[in-house]
C-alpha cells in the first residue's frame, strides 16, 4: 500500500530500482516465484496490480517560496480528513478499475474485491499485491478464496505500476494544492481515468523491455 508517494522520476521502470544484500536475493526470490505462477495460471486468467493510496486535506508540501535564511510557516489547523484509493489495472490491456473509501481496512479491501471479480466475471482472477494489514487479515484471505494472489517482496512498491500511477497522479493533483477532501478525490481520480488504457501501459513503465514481468506476462 503507498501511504504517501514521493514524487514520481522520469525515466524510472518498474522492477528496475536500488536494492542492497540480502534483501536483493530474497526480493529476487520472490519475484522469480511470481513469475512462474504467472505462466501456471489457467487460459482464461487476468492478471492485476492492486494497490491503494491515501488522500489527505493537507497537500504534500513539494515546493514553497521564502524569504532566503527564514523558514517557511505552514499553516494547518483541525483535523487532516482522509479518504483511501484502492485500485487495480489490468498488467495486458492497461484497464483500471478505481475506488474511493473512507478507510482502508480489510472490510474496505473486500468491498474492493467484490467489485473487482464483478468487473472480470467469468475470468480466473490473479492479483499482484503487497502484504498491507488490509491483504493479509484472516478475512480478506477468505474472500480471496479462487484468486491466485501473488505476494510481492517486502518493501518494494517499485515493482508495483500503480505505485507509479498513484505518485504521477500526486504530482499532478495534490502536491501543493489544497481542495476539500471530496473534490480532491473526484480531481485525482479524474486525472487517472482519463489516461487512456495505453497511455496507462506506457506511462508505468510497462511496455518496456525492462518491465520485470514482460516475459512472463507475454505468454
Amino acid at each position: 500500500m503507498t501511504r504517501s508517494a514521493g514524487p514520481w522520476r522520469p525515466g524510472t521502470t518498474p522492477g528496475s530500482g536500488p536494492g542492497t544484500g540480502s534483501s536483493r536475493t530474497r526480493s529476487a526470490r520472490k519475484k522469480r516465484r511470481i513469475r512462474r505462477q504467472i505462466r501456471a495460471l489457467p487460459g482464461r486468467s487476468v492478471v492485476l496490480a492492486q494497490d491503494e493510496t491515501d488522500l489527505l486535506l493537507f497537500p504534500p508540501l513539494r515546493a514553497a517560496w521564502a524569504k532566503r535564511g527564514d523558514p517557511a510557516p505552514v499553516w494547518l489547523s483541525g483535523r487532516n480528513a482522509r479518504r483511501v484509493v484502492f485500485g487495480a489495472m489490468n498488467l495486458r490491456t492497461g484497464h483500471r478499475l478505481f475506488a474511493p473509501r473512507e478507510r482502508g481496512r480489510s472490510a474496505d479491501f473486500r468491498a474492493f474485491l467484490g467489485a473487482v471479480r464483478s468487473a472480470y466475471r467469468g475470468w480466473h482472477l490473479a492479483l499482484l499485491l503487497d502484504a498491507d494489514p488490509c491483504h493479509t487479515a484472516k478475512a480478506s484471505v477468505a474472500a480471496a478464496a479462487g484468486v491466485t494472489l501473488l505476494w510481492l517482496p517486502a518493501r518494494s512498491p517499485e515493482l508495483n505500476p500503480l505505485d507509479t500511477l498513484w505518485g504521477q497522479a500526486k504530482d499532478a493533483i495534490s502536491a501543493n494544492k489544497q481542495y476539500p477532501i471530496d473534490e480532491h478525490v473526484e480531481r485525482f481520480l479524474g486525472y487517472l481515468r482519463g489516461l487512456s488504457d495505453q497511455g496507462a501501459l506506457q506511462t508505468t513503465g510497462l511496455l518496456s523491455d525492462n518491465f520485470w514481468l514482460r516475459d512472463a506476462l507475454s505468454k
